[in-house]
Formats: structure tokens, C-alpha cells, sequence
């Protein structure tokens, strides 16, 4: 587990870029944070490392799926009840892809996500500087994010 300060949103923008690169554009990234904290800015970076200039919150979609190589699921878990109303979207279909997964507000199915996996939680809101803690689950997540990781 790595915990670090953000301090600007260019910041978190790199921070998302990077992490997207040190996938390989692959795998689920599960985000954690309340409102404001910056999950969707990090989302963000994460689609310009695939080319991707626009992006916003699939809130009201759940999803938002973009057509990249490999491809990009932007997920959104805050209007969601439980697990099962994320399963009715295709859920399971969506963890084959060649894909990298991004899952706003994770916390909200739990029990929906892939044992293997980054989490990255972020602390803070408004003006404030950010707290990031990123812990790997899982083998492949582990070799890629260790302690000695330039994140």
C-alpha cells in the first residue's frame, strides 16, 4: 500500500495518466472517495492516456464505454441499490473485456468486485490537497504497484 498528497488537479490528472500506463491500459480500478474528492478528475487522466479528451461522471448512465484499443469502462456505482442492479447492466459481461474498468464509488458493490484489482481511495475535498492511498489486490497488482513504484 502507497499513500501519497495530491496537491492540484493537474496533479491527480498525472497521477491517473500514470496509473492507466503502468497498466497497460488494463484491469479494474476501483475508486474510493466521497463527494468532491476527485475520483472523476482521476477518471479523467485515466482516459487521456487513451486519447480520450472529454469525460464526465456516468452517473445517470452507470456507464459510459469508450471505443479505444483496448477499450475503456468508465462505471458509476452512486445511483446503484446493490450489486444486482449492476449485474442487470451487463456487469459480468463487461469483467471479460480486454478492458480497463474504472469503478466510481466501488464502495457501493462491494461485493461486485473483481478480487483482483487496484484501489485507490482518495481523502479530501474543495481547495484542499488530496490524500491517495493506492493498495494493490491481487499478484499482478502487487508486481506492478510495490513500494519501489514510481506512481
Amino acid at each position: 500500500m502507497r499513500r501519497f498528497t495530491i496537491e492540484t488537479e493537474q496533479d491527480m490528472l498525472a497521477l491517473g495518466r500514470r496509473i492507466a500506463e503502468m497498466l497497460n491500459k488494463r484491469g479494474f480500478v476501483a475508486l474510493y472517495g466521497d463527494l468532491g474528492a476527485g475520483k472523476t478528475v482521476f477518471a479523467r487522466g485515466v482516459a487521456e492516456a487513451f486519447g480520450i479528451g472529454h469525460v464526465s461522471s456516468p452517473t445517470f448512465t452507470i456507464v459510459c464505454e469508450y471505443p479505444t484499443a483496448p477499450k475503456l469502462f468508465h462505471f458509476d456505482a452512486y445511483r446503484l441499490s446493490d450489486a444486482d442492479e449492476l449485474f442487470a447492466v451487463g456487469f459480468s459481461d463487461y469483467l471479460k473485456e480486454d478492458a480497463l474498468i474504472l469503478m466510481e464509488w466501488a464502495n457501493l458493490v462491494s461485493e461486485a468486485l473483481p478480487k483482483e484489482r487496484l484501489d485507490v481511495t482518495i481523502e479530501g475535498s474543495g481547495s484542499d490537497a488530496r490524500a491517495v492511498t493506492i493498495e494493490p489486490r491481487g499478484a499482478r497488482y502487487g508486481e506492478v504497484f510495490h513500494e519501489d513504484s514510481c506512481v
